[in-house]
């Protein structure tokens, strides 16, 4: 197994199928943070369905079309990372988001993203990644700004949730922008 450090006490591995234990913990934390925007998260609430939630991520790793990964802290798993989907065949990908109060604040989900779009749009040559957000969910969009996504525009109550049906937004990155802003971030170091 692999870990890419991301801080001095933190790092992103896999999340699998066989940590669903671990995984069901860390949602019941995160619990306040992801059930109002994360239906995946909402349905994990026993230890089968944290199990078939990782499964359908192991499932679409096997087939390369998504993927998941963890984030843990002191060796705590306190949010993460995924490829909501990933279509090599149109190079366009979407990327997702989760933590718990634990993993906030210290810029490991922007250093996680950013592992993400290195190997989507340099090493697999994708072409454009995607972020979905709900318009209310402002730490969500905070993440999108500081990645250097567009927002391409709003989906108007185009996903029901918890009983209530939220505005999508849409933001995008392409590779030639990906690559500029790696390039820029190179040089000034």
């Amino acid at each position: 197994m692999y870990a890419i450090p991301l801080a001095d006490d933190a790092e992103l591995r896999p999340l699998e199928p066989w940590q669903a234990a671990e995984f069901l913990a860390h949602i019941d934390r995160a619990r306040p943070n992801t059930d109002p925007w994360i239906p995946w998260a909402s349905r994990s609430t026993d230890l089968a369905s944290a199990r078939a939630t990782l499964q359908g991520y192991a499932d679409r790793q096997a087939t390369d079309t998504g993927r998941i990964y963890g984030i843990w802290r002191a060796g705590t798993l306190v949010g993460g990372v995924m490829f909501v989907h990933f279509d090599t065949a149109s190079g366009n990908c979407e990327i997702g988001v989760w933590t718990e109060a634990a993993g906030e604040g210290r810029g490991l989900i922007s250093a996680a993203v950013r592992h993400l779009l290195d190997y989507a749009l340099i090493e697999r040559g994708m072409h454009r990644v995607e972020w979905w957000t709900s318009t209310r969910n402002a730490r969500s969009r905070a993440v999108a700004q500081r990645m250097g996504m567009q927002l391409d525009g709003v989906l108007r109550e185009y996903f029901p949730h918890n009983g209530i049906r939220h505005d999508k937004e849409i933001w995008s990155l392409l590779a030639h922008e990906w690559a500029k802003q790696r390039a820029a971030d190179t040089s000034d170091a």
